[in-house]
This record gives C-alpha cells, sequence and structure tokens, in this order.
C-alpha cells in the first residue's frame, strides 16, 4: 500500500519549515496506528529519534552503507556549489571545506540527480545506500568516511514498525547487530534532543559509539566517543542548548 508523506509531497520547502523530525513517517504511522496496514517500512534515519507511542519497531534489516556520498566530485574544494537540504550535512561540509557554497535541495534521489546537472552545481550528497539500493552506486565520486562526516542516526538501516505486541509479525526478519547499534544512535539523538533541525548525528562503527554537534555554520564541531549514549549526550548537550 504506497503512502505519500509531507515530505514526498512538499519537496520546495526546507525541512524545518515543513514541520519538524518525522517528515517521512507520520502518514505512514497514522495507517499504521489505524488499522490500514499492519507493516511500516522506514529509512530508519527518517524516524523520531524515541518510538511514537503505540508503535515498536519489530526488525532491523541488516546495515547496508551508512555513509554520506558526494556525487558528481571526489574531493571538496574551495568555492565548489553542493546541494543538500541537510542541516547536518551542511553543517559538516562547511567544517571541511569553509568556502564551499552549499545550496538547499530537495527531492528524491534521482530528482537531486537530475537538479545537480540542470543547476550546474559541482556536487550533491546523498546518502551512499539510497544510490546502491537503485543501481545508482556509479553515481558516487566520493564515500565519505564517518572520521570526515559523521552519518544520520540509523542511515543505511531500514526499520519495520508495527504495533505494540505485534512485534512477532516481523521478529525473524531482524538483525540483532543493526538494532544494537542503530538504537545506540538513536537514544543519543533523542537524549540531544536532536532532529532535522539541528546539526546532530551519531553513528556507532560496531566498537565505539561517536556522537556529533555542530554549529550551522560549520564554525565549530564538537564530537565525543564512547560506549554509553546517555553519558555522551550529556556532554554535548550544553552545546545544543547554546
Amino acid at each position: 500500500m504506497p503512502i505519500t508523506t509531507v515530505g514526498d509531497r512538499d519537496r520546495s520547502r526546507p525541512f524545518g519549515e515543513i514541520g519538524s523530525r518525522g517528515v517521512f513517517v507520520k502518514e505512514i504511522e497514522e495507517a499504521l496506528l489505524a488499522g490500514r496496514i499492519d507493516v511500516a517500512v522506514h529509512s530508519a534515519k527518517d524516524m523520531t529519534s524515541s518510538d511514537a507511542e503505540g508503535l515498536s519497531v519489530g526488525a532491523y534489516l541488516a546495515r547496508e552503507d551508512p555513509r554520506d556520498a558526494l556525487c558528481g566530485a571526489s574531493e571538496l574544494r574551495p568555492g565548489m556549489r553542493v546541494g543538500t537540504a541537510s542541516v547536518r550535512r551542511r553543517a559538516e561540509l562547511l567544517a571541511l571545506e569553509p568556502e564551499l557554497s552549499v545550496e538547499p535541495l530537495r527531492g528524491n534521489v534521482e530528482t537531486r540527480l537530475r537538479k545537480r546537472r540542470e543547476r550546474g552545481l559541482d556536487a550533491v550528497v546523498l546518502a551512499a545506500c539510497g544510490l546502491d539500493r537503485l543501481g545508482l552506486g556509479d553515481e558516487i565520486g566520493r564515500r565519505l568516511e564517518p572520521d570526515e562526516m559523521l552519518p544520520e542516526a540509523g542511515q543505511g538501516a531500514l526499520a519495520l514498525q508495527v504495533r505494540a505486541g505485534e512485534e512477532e509479525l516481523v521478529a525473524a526478519a531482524d538483525d540483532a547487530e543493526t538494532r544494537r547499534r542503530v538504537e545506540a544512535e538513536r537514544a543519543c539523538v533523542f537524549a540531544l534532543g536532536g532532529g532535522c533541525l539541528a546539526p546532530v548525528a551519531a553513528f556507532h562503527d560496531g566498537e565505539t559509539l561517536t556522537a556529533l554537534v555542530a554549529a550551522e555554520d560549520g564554525s565549530w564541531v564538537e564530537r565525543r566517543s564512547g560506549g554509553d549514549p546517555a553519558a555522551l549526550a550529556a556532554e554535548l548537550a550544553p552545546l545544543v542548548q547554546s
């Protein structure tokens, strides 16, 4: 049952003008709660940092490439025009190269690749996993490592959401290691109070959880690494509030 969300319908305004984090999941969750569907499939990075009341992630599929991808170029250079709608990507890009011109860019993967060419942008930044799933991996000039650009919490993972108490519907599909990592990332971002309106990120590489907070203009970036999502969030929270 295809469902169109507000994030799909409004492809011109920045996310901050549409609503809070979750603009790609709200209508799907409403259909799940109303019983019109039994399982919702989400990109885990698009979900709110905590589960909606009455709903539960019954399974995370095995995580694919969590990295961000630079399309149209293989490196960042001063003066380049780069497209993205993400405040997190914008902040991290400007921290890597302060002389970039970062321009807003909305739409699905194919639309953003097309707009790059139409608008003469030097590059766009997209999730590598989305390009790989669509067979567009050859569009990638460079996969940005997490130590360069920390990914969004949950990036690369698909989440199967069900009504609370009905987890058995999808439990067989759950990848335990992906769940361990993604839930640590989501817990950290939730504790930070971050979302698509704040330059906040968290990524677990299997051994260590790293969290990031940045200024929107990339003038400063703070990272903390450890094992406890709450402890990392407590260290970085004062920066988010300021």
